[in-house]
C-alpha cells in the first residue's frame, strides 16, 4: 500500500535539488500588505505532562470558570513568565508573614534544613 507521503518524497528531493531562480513562482501572488498578519499564530509549544498540587481554593476557581482550567494556568504561568521578575512568587522565607508547614515527623523546614546541614557535616543527627 503506497502512502501519500512516499509519493511527495522524490517531488520533494526535486524541489530541495532546485535553485531558487528556478522554482516557478508566477502562479503564487505577491504578499504586499502583511498588516492583518499574526505572529506566532500557528506556534505550538509542545506540551509536558506534571503533577502540581495547587490550594484547593485555587482549583474550584480555575474550575468555576468553565472547560479549559488547565489552559487557564498555563495562560497565567506564562503571563507571569513573561513579566519582569519583580515582586513576583511567594514570600521570601525572611519574611514574618512566611510560615512553613512542619513536615512528616511535626517538625518545621527549619529545622529539618539543620538537621540536613548537620548529616552533610558528618554529624549523625
Amino acid at each position: 500500500m503506497s502512502t501519500p507521503t512516499k509519493k511527495l518524497d522524490p517531488e520533494l528531493e526535486a524541489l530541495v535539488q532546485l535553485s531558487e531562480n528556478d522554482i516557478d513562482t508566477s502562479d503564487i501572488p505577491e504578499v504586499t500588505d502583511w498588516s492583518k498578519a499574526v505572529v506566532g499564530r500557528f506556534y505550538r509549544p509542545i506540551k509536558e505532562p506534571v503533577t502540581l498540587r495547587l490550594d484547593a481554593d485555587i482549583v474550584a476557581w480555575l474550575k468555576s470558570e468553565g472547560p479549559g482550567y488547565q489552559t487557564r494556568i498555563n495562560a497565567l504561568l506564562r503571563t507571569a513568565m513573561m513579566k519582569p521578575a519583580t515582586n513576583i512568587g511567594a514570600p521570601k522565607r525572611t519574611d514574618r508573614a512566611y510560615s512553613p508547614r512542619p513536615d512528616r515527623k511535626g517538625r518545621g523546614e527549619a529545622q529539618v534544613r539543620s538537621r540536613r546541614g548537620s548529616q552533610r557535616d558528618g554529624g549523625g543527627g
